[in-house]
């Protein structure tokens, strides 16, 4: 399966419905998410293709007294329950043959609902939300039915902290996050703990990888870059033996300039720690420029 498919079957597992309050909130997410509309004026339909998905919602109509069926087609399944059904739903709305929420403060247990506020966001995600494989992306995706409700869900994620960007095209309307820490973070608010564990190893892997390429870019970076003025100095000093103009050089760069003859591999600081006199690697850097700069004269 894939991860998104496991983190809701693991929502669908771990959670009981006793709070009545909770449960119809999760329906209430389930119901303003893009995978229910309202079909042939009078009817509710569900659709998803995971059967672990029917079942919570299911459970969840079961458990708020409304009547349902199930049909199945191909690999699709559907959820039908009338509309004077999600009626006994008094935080449910219909507007232009659409689904929306009123009044939803009153389901509260206090103050700021936080409980409540969770079971909606959980009701949303199993509805129509989606995740990449955090081993290739960040993306976490839940797809409203409309603008209002994706407002709604917007707001009610914010109040608990955690920040999501909106996408509003002709054909859909979502929230989204791809910041790992606001992912991890709202998995986390709904129950998702399994998820949350492996999503936050695979992280600490990929930012330990990333960590490690970027320190051998930068050695292979700087030893590129010490390969490339080991040649231009060796061609220096190549040119000022041609010319005969290397015997007329003071002992300190015929010195240096042996050195860098006999190891054109090393780094300047290594250089200068081989000379009877050590120097640092400014000192170095300052003879083998000299050097050039004769070889460079006429």
């Amino acid at each position: 399966m894939s991860f998104s498919s496991d983190i809701k079957q693991e929502l669908n597992n771990n959670h009981s419905l006793t709070d009545k309050n909770n449960v119809e909130c999760e329906l209430i997410g389930y119901l303003i998410s893009a995978n229910t509309n309202i079909h042939k004026q009078n009817e509710i339909k569900f659709s998803t293709e995971n059967d672990y998905n029917i079942d919570r919602f299911s459970k969840l109509l079961s458990n708020l007294n409304i009547d349902y069926d199930i049909d199945i087609v191909g690999k699709v399944f559907y959820i039908n329950t009338k509309l004077k059904e999600i009626k006994k739903i008094n935080h449910i709305e219909i507007k232009n043959n659409e689904l929306y929420t009123k009044n939803i403060e009153e389901l509260y247990q206090e103050k700021e609902g936080v409980e409540q506020k969770k079971a909606i966001i959980k009701g949303a995600f199993l509805g129509s939300g989606s995740i990449n494989n955090p081993e290739n992306l960040y993306h976490l995706e839940i797809v409203l039915s409309n603008e209002e409700n994706m407002i709604f869900l917007k707001k009610i994620i914010e109040s608990l902290n955690i920040n999501t960007k909106e996408l509003i095209t002709k054909k859909r309307c979502s929230i989204y996050m791809k910041e790992a820490e606001e992912i991890s973070n709202l998995l986390a608010l709904i129950g998702a703990n399994k998820a949350v564990m492996k999503f936050e190893d695979i992280r600490i892997q990929k930012e330990m990888r990333g960590k490690v390429n970027r320190i051998v870019n930068c050695e292979t970076a700087n030893l590129n870059k010490t390969i490339n003025a080991s040649i231009e100095q060796i061609g220096a000093i190549k040119k000022l033996q041609e010319t005969g103009k290397f015997n007329k050089l003071d002992e300190n760069l015929k010195e240096i300039a042996k050195l860098r003859l006999e190891n054109p591999n090393i780094s300047l600081i290594e250089l200068g720690k081989m000379l009877k006199k050590p120097i640092g690697k400014s000192g170095v850097n300052y003879r083998l420029k000299k050097i050039m700069e004769i070889a460079d004269e006429e």
